[in-house]
């Protein structure tokens, strides 16, 4: 049977259930009792309202029948009348008894053969009474004789039958009794023994829970503890199997995972006090080369203060020329402003010279319309002259005269358009190298302006070169001194290194107790390889 779900519970989950079993159990068996003792009492119940009654109502009817007997052989006996009122008064009252005994009786009575008894008892009881009447009768009137022989008669006989069939009613209800007994005492029996194997099964699987569920939280607690003292004696290859995923394993995974960082961290503690000794090897030797450059350093030094201060005179000779090339460079900044101002004044004459040519070519186009149209009226005028005959001769020779002026002046006008569009093609093209001229013009300010801030720039970082160069000159002093002072300290460092080394090689004396599986001891070698 696969337990794994019940291993993986939560703790608190397994004693609720292991107590709501044991509960079960318990309430099993209260169960069962309560049961059994309910059927107890309703056999005891049974004896009680049922068995007992009738044993007790059969015995009453026995001693009523035979007192009955006795106060009619009384009765044959006395001689007063007195004596038979009183005598038949008692058998009266002795008979209403038996008759209510068995009345009683009739109310128990649950089976045939019992049934039966009591209507052969029921026969036989009127049948005597029948025949006491008689001798109760013989004996009032004198007849003793009579009346003894009635009496030994039938009257014995049927009280006999009687008496009997009551023995035989107790001697029923006594068995019945001991049957009732019996059966209480087998319900008795068993059940104390179910209650007793029930309670021996409850104690069973509560002592098996028990144990169980004890084990099951006490070896792995051992196999932890176990673990434990391992690491706590330094040996950090210990490992557990986790079995369950409840509180104990979350307990065992922690525990695993605590040894495993604890073992790559004595790894890396391990190969760090190795990479610390070889590092303070390194800062000794280190320190013996920074003192040899130290020393060099010094002489440097001394060697850069000398040619500092050839730099210094140098730097206050260009600060002077700096000076002079910034007052020149002003000049030719302001001569070429001036010029680029003419360049303008230029371009804008140009300009309007373009314009007013333009406009002559549209005046010249208007009078080459004019000739057009006159040409057009000189020819309509010849025409006209034409139909006139001798009459219009005259304003013929006229309208010839007109269309040839109209004709010249269209060719002059052509030509004087053809000279004015060439004036302004090559006004445009002057007017283009003056833009170009004037582009070139304010870029040679613009540069000229450069140059005077470059030349100023030099002039003032040439000053602040020659106040860098005293600063720097204060700085090498200091430099010399902080050399001294980084001799001392390159002794300092040495003994501090040789310091670090030795408390490295206690560290790692220290770090030995501690035992590694081989993976931590490999992972701890590629770092200090890295």
């Amino acid at each position: 049977m696969n337990w794994q779900w019940f291993t993986n519970m939560k703790i608190a989950y397994k004693l609720l259930l292991s107590f709501l079993i044991i509960l079960i159990l318990t309430l099993a068996t209260g169960i069962f009792g309560i049961l059994q003792t309910e059927r107890l009492n309703a056999a005891s119940t049974g004896v009680l309202n049922n068995t007992l009654p009738s044993v007790r109502y059969a015995l009453l009817m026995k001693a009523t029948l035979n007192r009955m007997r006795v106060s009619e052989l009384q009765h044959i006996l006395s001689s007063e009348v007195s004596d038979f009122d009183y005598y038949e008064k008692s058998i009266e009252s002795r008979t209403k008894e038996f008759t209510g005994y068995v009345e009683k009786f009739t109310l128990l009575v649950d089976s045939a053969e019992e049934k039966q008894l009591f209507e052969s008892l029921n026969q036989s009881f009127v049948a005597y009474r029948a025949a006491g009447k008689n001798v109760l009768a013989l004996s009032r009137a004198g007849n003793q004789d009579e009346a003894r022989k009635a009496i030994r008669g039938d009257s014995v006989k049927l009280f006999r039958k009687v008496n009997d069939i009551v023995d035989k009613l107790v001697d029923l209800s006594q068995e019945e009794s001991g049957r009732a007994l019996v059966t209480n005492d087998y319900l008795m029996s068993s059940s104390r023994a179910w209650i007793i194997g029930i309670l021996a099964a409850a104690m069973l699987i509560s002592v098996t829970l028990a144990l169980f569920i004890a084990g099951m939280i006490s070896r792995p607690l051992r196999a932890v503890v176990s673990v434990a003292e391992r690491v706590a004696s330094g040996d950090l290859t210990a490992s557990m199997t986790v079995a369950s995923t409840d509180e104990i394993g979350q307990l065992q995974r922690a525990m695993q995972t605590m040894t495993a960082s604890l073992q790559t961290l004595v790894g890396q503690v391990r190969g760090g006090t190795v990479a610390i000794n070889i590092a303070s090897q390194e800062i000794a030797s280190g320190n013996l080369d920074l003192s040899s450059r130290t020393e060099q350093q010094a002489a440097s030094l001394e060697e850069t203060a000398a040619a500092m201060e050839e730099l210094t005179s140098t730097v206050k000779q260009t600060a002077v020329n700096a000076l002079e090339a910034n007052s020149l460079v002003a000049t030719a900044a302001a001569v070429a402003g001036q010029g680029g101002e003419v360049v303008s004044e230029v371009i804008s004459t140009m300009n309007s010279i373009n314009a007013s040519s333009r406009k002559i070519v549209d005046i010249i186009s208007v009078i080459d319309g004019i000739a057009f149209q006159t040409n057009i009226l000189a020819l309509n005028a010849a025409v006209e002259a034409a139909r006139a005959g001798e009459q219009g001769r005259g304003f013929a020779v006229v309208a010839s005269e007109v269309r040839n002026l109209a004709q010249r002046s269209a060719a002059a006008a052509k030509e004087i358009k053809a000279l004015i569009n060439d004036s302004v093609e090559k006004v445009g093209a002057g007017s283009k190298l003056v833009d170009q001229a004037g582009s070139t013009m304010v870029e040679v300010v613009a540069s000229v302006r450069k140059v005077s801030d470059i030349v100023s720039e030099i002039s003032s970082a040439t000053q602040e070169q020659s106040g860098g160069i005293e600063e720097v000159n204060i700085a090498i002093i200091k430099m010399d001194e902080v050399t001294q002072q980084n001799a001392a300290l390159v002794e300092q460092a040495a003994a501090a290194a040789q310091s670090m080394q030795d408390q490295a090689a206690q560290l790692a004396q220290a770090i030995k107790v501690f035992r590694l599986d081989d993976g931590s001891a490999s992972r701890s070698a590629s770092l200090l390889i890295e």
